[in-house]
């Protein structure tokens, strides 16, 4: 087994050894080892960084996290909010009685998926079945259309968000960052005016949800009653009834945590070589190198950034879309600034193959397909003339660095074991992450 270290960073030169197993090495180990010398020199620029402006905490080294003053991580609230974001018994004001007990956070953003929603359009309220991974979820038949809690756009998922002050494909939810100075567009009757309570985005957008889907009754919930959430409340806040306020603070608390830190490409930058094959370090090579996929979008630990471009992605529409899609505006709809019209944000890219819908409106069926969109950079959506990303063009890849590309995305980037950020049951006994009566024998709660 081989393995390497940084021992030194040093700005302006690199310093670092490649620890190996045994005495000689094969012409393939040779290869392996300059592929990890190549890709330390890519990561880290010849020296002017360090390999841990790409690793994602620990889930409990609270130190490293990013947080919203107004909300410190705790253990006890951490395990507050997990139980609080799969908890079923949460949806106490649905649009019918059938509904009642039946859907939670988990339902749109649940670990088989990524964190995702497994199928394009998320349903919450209204839903019924749930198939392997949330793909066989439909519409209740006791409900309308109209009665469905939809969305218009993809769910977007919790993993590596606590690097993120605004939330929201637009990001209109999150006081800081780049909202300071947006003051005018915190409407007062929309979401967005929750942003005067002056929190980030996470808690801002925990604090909407619980209210926007259907699950603003806390204070008569199961959290007010059941011996295990009242215990467990009054140590993580002592003294404070329970409130949506502060079941937002755990729930964003808990999001802070859920971390792919356990992906191929984490180990490898822990100095675990053997994590990633031979080419999916190309595939990350092509990532960080020629391609600018990293110098232009994605990087730092969750590879994203905190941007918003137009890039031509089409909105959501086909056979599994429920409702008629208004047109989606983007950035600019949150700031109603039409230069900024159809700008979204740049998503995290990990576990991206556990819900295969790419895009903010899943217009992609295949990492295999979006990497295929970037390499042709011919938009799918005709946008006024200089809306695109000016860096948007065709990359030329050759169908080996395409292959390899994808290998990178899909494998090097993929944590096997989120169902360590699920709990293994809820005080309710409710079935997690739906416990409407199909969902509940599909996930095998019967």
């Amino acid at each position: 087994m081989k393995s390497f270290k940084i021992e030194k960073i040093l700005f302006g030169g690199l310093i670092f050894g490649i620890i190996l197993a045994g005495c000689a090495l094969s012409e393939s180990e040779e290869d392996d080892a300059l592929l990890d010398e190549q890709l330390v020199q890519v990561l880290t620029k010849n020296g002017e960084r360090t390999l841990a402006n790409f690793i994602l905490p620990m889930s409990d080294d609270f130190s490293s996290i990013p947080q919203d003053p107004a909300n410190p991580l705790t253990p006890d609230k951490v395990e507050l909010g997990k139980l609080l974001f799969h908890e079923t018994a949460l949806a106490t004001n649905p649009r019918h009685e059938v509904g009642r007990g039946t859907y939670s956070c988990a339902t749109c953003h649940h670990a088989a998926a990524g964190f995702q929603a497994g199928r394009q359009q998320a349903i919450s309220d209204g839903g019924s079945g749930w198939g392997k991974k949330g793909e066989g979820r439909t519409r209740n038949a006791s409900y309308e259309i109209e009665d469905l809690d939809i969305q218009p756009i993809r769910s977007p998922t919790i993993l590596n968000t606590a690097f993120q002050r605004i939330t929201k494909w637009d990001g209109a939810f999150g006081a800081h960052g780049l909202n300071e100075g947006t003051e005018a567009s915190w409407t007062p009757g929309t979401d967005a005016e929750m942003n005067r309570l002056g929190y980030d985005g996470l808690e801002t957008q925990a604090i909407i949800g619980l209210t926007a889907h259907r699950m603003g009754n806390i204070e008569s919930s199961i959290v007010a009653s059941h011996p295990t959430y009242t215990e467990l409340w009054n140590r993580v806040f002592p003294g404070e009834p329970v409130s949506v306020e502060k079941a937002g603070f755990a729930i964003a608390a808990y999001e802070r945590t859920v971390f792919a830190n356990q992906a191929p490409f984490q180990l490898w930058l822990r100095g675990e070589t053997s994590a990633m094959s031979p080419d999916e370090k190309r595939g990350a090579l092509v990532f960080f190198g020629e391609t600018g996929c990293e110098r232009m979008c994605h990087t730092g630990g969750p590879l994203n950034s905190v941007n918003y471009y137009a890039l031509g992605v089409a909105d959501m529409e086909g056979p599994e879309v429920y409702g008629d899609i208004p047109e989606t505006l983007g950035r600019g709809g949150f700031l109603q600034d039409p230069e900024q019209y159809y700008m979204f944000k740049i998503p995290q890219l990990y576990n991206l193959k556990d819900s295969p819908y790419y895009g903010h409106g899943g217009m992609f069926r295949s990492i295999r397909e979006v990497v295929e969109y970037y390499n042709e950079g011919v938009p799918a959506r005709i946008l006024p003339e200089g809306r695109i990303k000016r860096t948007f063009r065709p990359l030329e890849m050759t169908e080996t660095e395409m292959d390899n590309l994808v290998l990178f995305l899909t494998e090097s980037l993929y944590d096997a074991d989120l169902k360590r950020y699920v709990p293994d049951s809820l005080p309710s006994g409710n079935c997690i992450p739906a416990n409407d009566p199909v969902a509940r024998v599909d996930l095998g709660c019967d």
